[in-house]
């Protein structure tokens, strides 16, 4: 991995387990500099992503940080026996102004890698979307203490957004699913891997 892949920003979802590690993580968290903003959440993983992820939990830290190598550092020190995500974004389709706080966050993965012109396209549909504040296209890392039994194979495809709503989870994950089908509509195969529910803000 290059200095440069390592210096991209993003975001990492670590299982909060309730455990010394995780207790130490978040307080590390905390009051890291290279962490922007961090959330706890609820992780529910698609029927697609499970077989790759049956290690999955139900509550993670998130974290926006702003340099990969030290998330790197921190999560080879707290690893842990539930699998922690990195995503780094190596593309900014857009970001703008919105109105309220950011209460979910969806990842999903393109099953074809898709072209320039593609992600043009994705990033066009995206903006459509009023409630969307950010959208980046990247890859992900994970961290385990027991690797899965399965490879992941879209980990270089990854697309996530950042929804500012008022509305319910469960509302809020509905516009989702709808924004992943207009997608697909277009030919693009964009699948959910996880959608992140934000419960509190802790930084």
């Amino acid at each position: 991995m290059s200095e440069q892949e390592l210096t991209y920003f993003g975001y990492v979802c670590a299982p909060y387990l309730h455990n010394h590690k995780s207790i130490e993580l978040k307080d590390q968290w905390i009051s890291s500099k290279n962490i922007e903003e961090l959330f706890f959440v609820t992780g529910t993983f698609s029927n697609e992503s499970k077989p790759y992820f049956s290690d999955s939990t139900n509550h993670y830290l998130l974290a926006k940080f702003k340099n990969g190598q030290q998330i790197t550092e921190d999560l080879i020190k707290h690893n842990q026996e539930k699998t922690s995500f990195v995503f780094r974004v190596k593309e900014d389709l857009f970001e703008r102004e919105s109105t309220g706080d950011t209460n979910f966050v969806s990842v999903y993965y393109l099953e074809y890698g898709e072209s320039g012109e593609d992600h043009v396209e994705i990033a066009n549909l995206l903006l459509k979307k009023d409630k969307i504040h950010m959208a980046g296209l990247g890859f992900m890392d994970t961290f385990c203490k027991t690797p899965s039994k399965f490879t992941f194979p879209y980990s270089d495809n990854i697309v996530i957004i950042e929804v500012s709503s008022e509305k319910s989870h469960q509302s809020v994950k509905k516009y989702c699913d709808e924004t992943r089908r207009d997608v697909n509509r277009k030919g693009l195969t964009m699948t959910n891997l996880v959608s992140l529910s934000i419960l509190d803000q802790l930084k």
